[in-house]
């Protein structure tokens, strides 16, 4: 598992929509598919339901709250790393 997959799933989940996410993260929609797909198979099972309109499974509306959880922890950790990296050079 990586942010850039959590991140891909979030922007999902949000959109609801392959292309509109994929245009969002500017990468292609097989690309999106792909990432979706690994960290499906990364965890063992499905997050989204693929159908003519994409919908959540249960599982990835379980899991969305954690992911967005980790996404916020790690852009905390990057802003206050940068912030130390200032004072040290400074």
């Amino acid at each position: 598992m990586n942010l850039w997959r959590l991140e891909c799933f979030v922007a999902l989940a949000e959109e609801l929509h392959f292309g509109r996410t994929a245009t969002r993260l500017f990468i292609t929609q097989p690309a999106l598919s792909l990432q979706i797909k690994q960290l499906e198979l990364s965890l063992g099972y499905e997050l989204v339901c693929r159908a003519r309109q994409v919908t959540l499974t249960e599982a990835g509306r379980r899991l969305l709250p954690y992911a967005r959880h980790v996404l916020a922890a790690a852009e905390s950790f990057s802003t206050a790393a940068a912030v130390r990296g200032r004072l040290q050079a400074a």
